[in-house]
């Protein structure tokens, strides 16, 4: 083990896991593999959690992972092993090896085009992504303490805690395939959470919020966190239900992300070949407001979705998703793309820093100013339930937020839900917030709908 990777917390060295690499893909070459990939990961991590100033938990932990798939021309066999002995990894490979030689052959089967792949200079590419945070757990729990303590402190109306959380996790791997790609680096991710709850009895309203962060040094103060917790919280007492309307809806720019998730969803490879999606052959259509844009930049610097190729070792490259409200892309990995023709566009894996714009934004559109652009309707803050239907793009959902008067907010709403059809309402989409918020790999800000169905009291 290097100095350097114990200071980091981590127990393999990146050399060890590029041999295990190596000696993986050499042990399906001599069994008759015509491909193969392997992929070698480690994780370590520290979890603190308190309850009303007591420490209540305390995790650590430590995984460790070989996955190696392997290839007889178009059959495929996969397997995983946690041991990486000499034995284990013969084991391993026999095993996946086995596999292959019992599956049915699949057109679509087999590694990415050598020519998609990352070379070995994009796979290098700095990110920025790794930032090890060495806190020990009395320092976390500290951190979690004074988090809740902020929260608690805000108002005699904040009467319970469900627990403030510290985490810091950081992991690394190492992955390579027979058509000559080799890449791999370190990443972390932090975050610090509360979560409360305000009033009492009937009138009991729960709410937190949370900070998460690539770099503990970008955290928000546990201060910060607890007090707009319990603003939040206090914020939703004497919530009321409202009646069923057809009525204007803003969504929070937390709760927006989901419309860009739902977007994903319906574009990506597995829904388009299976035809389990309502944007079949949407490319080149107009399938958001004219005013839209969707571009997707995988090379942002600490960005949470960044990363300089997929989990295939395909290249990933900034691009523009949707342009005037237009499909431009559709999001594939290698298999994908092949059962549709097509070329992967590097989405093994999912999306990667995505930001949803609006032409017509100007930089004083900030939360009030979307409240004013919405003048009587429901701003919604939260969303439960997974309603959406993604073969016919129906969308329902329960909902709790605020109910808006005049551009300003009247009071408090709970158990409503609101209706609609994604088709319609990514039509329908009028405005996006300057306040723009990044929520894992999606940005964006308030979104504000024209018209959706609210079905209340």
């Amino acid at each position: 083990m290097s100095s350097n990777r114990a200071e980091q917390g981590f127990a393999y060295p990146q050399q060890q896991f590029q041999q295990i690499v190596e000696d993986t893909l050499a042990l399906a070459r001599q069994l008759g593999a015509s491909d193969a990939g392997a992929e070698v990961s480690e994780g370590v991590g520290l979890s603190v959690s308190v309850r009303k100033g007591e420490l209540e938990n305390v995790e650590r932990n430590r995984d460790k992972s070989l996955g190696v798939s392997v290839y007889l021309g178009q059959r495929r066999g996969n397997a995983s092993t946690s041991d990486f002995s000499v034995a284990a990894l013969r084991q391993t490979v026999q095993a996946a090896y086995d596999i292959a030689r019992f599956t049915a052959e699949d057109p679509a089967a087999g590694l990415p085009d050598a020519d998609d792949l990352a070379s070995a200079e994009e796979a290098a590419r700095d990110l920025d992504l790794f930032h090890p945070w060495t806190i020990e757990a009395a320092a976390a729990a500290e951190l979690a303490r004074r988090c809740e303590d902020a929260a608690l402190r805000v108002d005699r109306r904040i009467s319970n805690s469900e627990g403030a959380g510290v985490s810091a996790q950081q992991a690394h791997f190492w992955a390579g395939n027979t058509r000559g790609f080799r890449g791999g680096y370190s990443s972390s991710r932090h975050y610090l959470s509360v979560s409360l709850i305000a009033g009492r009895g009937k009138d009991m309203q729960r709410d937190g919020w949370y900070t998460s962060m690539r770099d503990a040094h970008d955290l928000a103060a546990p201060e910060i966190v607890g007090r707009y917790a319990a603003e939040r919280a206090l914020a939703r007492m004497k919530s009321r239900r409202v009646p069923t309307a057809e009525v204007p809806v803003l969504f929070e720019s937390t709760v927006a992300a989901g419309l860009l998730g739902a977007f994903v969803q319906a574009t990506s490879g597995g829904a388009l070949y299976r035809k389990t999606s309502f944007l079949v052959d949407s490319l080149g259509r107009q399938v958001l407001a004219e005013h839209l844009d969707l571009v997707e930049e995988p090379h942002l610097p600490k960005g949470k979705g960044s990363a300089p190729f997929d989990d295939e070792g395909v290249r990933t490259r900034s691009r523009k998703v949707v342009q005037g409200g237009v499909v431009e892309g559709y999001f594939l990995s290698s298999y994908s793309a092949r059962k549709l023709g097509m070329r992967t566009t590097g989405h093994a894996g999912g999306s990667q820093n995505l930001r949803l714009s609006s032409r017509l934004t100007q930089p004083g559109d900030g939360l009030d100013a979307m409240l004013a652009k919405l003048g009587r309707g429901l701003f919604v803050t939260e969303l439960m339930g997974q309603g959406i239907n993604y073969v016919t793009g129906d969308y329902s959902r329960g909902a709790a937020g605020f109910w808006v008067e005049g551009g300003r907010i009247a009071y408090p709403v709970q158990e409503v839900t609101i209706a609609g059809n994604l088709r319609e309402m990514f039509k329908d989409i009028a405005a996006v917030g300057a306040d723009v918020y990044t929520q894992g790999s999606k940005s964006v800000g308030s979104v504000l709908l024209r018209r959706m169905k609210l079905a209340g009291s």
